[in-house]
């Protein structure tokens, strides 16, 4: 396996250059979102940041020549005005803690966060189509691409990293904060990623879109018996509408 890695990585340089565009893209939407949040209000920044739903799919006809039915497209604007009302009622249960930030943001710093925002929605369709593409050519390999876009990622992030926060990164350490619960994140969300590759390689961004949204009612539910999540009317009309959403596009 690790002979096969090293060909992969740096015998077949050109494939790690290709991976390398989405990797290096990542590394900027993550930045762009840290942005973004200390911008915007948590529920500006939620509405807009579903404008990835409707960027995938236009990404998705750009580079890949897929077709979708104006029904398709329809399906889609529910998706995204579903998606926007359940987060925003989960929001709306979510206690405000006093920071000392207010929330009465200035216009220049709203306008950053926004622009910060749809350069990230932008940034994110690209890749996920782009890798999309990458994945389902006949000879290419799950898991070599999830480690090479890792690996790059990583570097990548270490370099922003200390760009940014260089005095504390040599003072305390590289992984200063990273207890068992970070570290358990960071083992499910690349699970996660392997996951979403499969979905990626046998259906494609758009259903992962909608798959995505699924995943965010079911959290929502499982938090309704396990942390008393509170239901509210929101939340109910924007899950109708997700499951709308879903039946329209299957029979675009």
């Amino acid at each position: 396996f690790l002979s096969t890695l090293y060909t992969e990585i740096f015998i077949n340089y050109i494939q790690t250059l290709k991976v390398s565009i989405p990797s290096f893209l990542y590394v900027i939407q993550n930045n762009l979102l840290l942005v973004a949040i200390a911008n915007l209000p948590a529920a500006i920044f939620q509405v807009s940041y579903q404008l990835k739903i409707l960027t995938t799919a236009l990404m998705s006809v750009l580079l890949l020549n897929r077709r979708l039915s104006a029904r398709q497209w329809f399906s889609l604007c529910i998706l995204f005005s579903g998606v926007v009302l359940v987060n925003l009622s989960s929001e709306k249960e979510t206690p405000i803690k006093e920071t000392g930030k207010t929330e009465d943001t200035s216009s220049s710093s709203k306008f950053i966060g926004l622009l910060s925002v749809v350069i990230s929605c932008i940034t994110s369709a690209f890749s996920g189509v782009y890798c999309e593409k990458l994945i389902k050519k006949e000879n290419s390999k799950i898991l070599i691409i999830n480690i090479q876009m890792s690996l790059i990622g990583i570097f990548l992030s270490a370099i922003s990293g200390l760009a940014s926060n260089y005095d504390r990164i040599i003072e305390k350490g590289f992984f200063i904060g990273f207890n068992r619960y970070v570290w358990i994140y960071i083992f499910l969300q690349a699970f996660g990623g392997l996951l979403i590759s499969v979905v990626v390689k046998y259906a494609d961004n758009i259903l992962k879109g909608f798959s995505t949204s699924i995943a965010i009612i079911l959290s929502s539910i499982l938090s309704y018996f396990l942390f008393s999540f509170q239901i509210t009317l929101s939340f109910s009309v924007g899950t109708a509408l997700v499951i709308s959403s879903v039946i329209m596009y299957a029979y675009g």
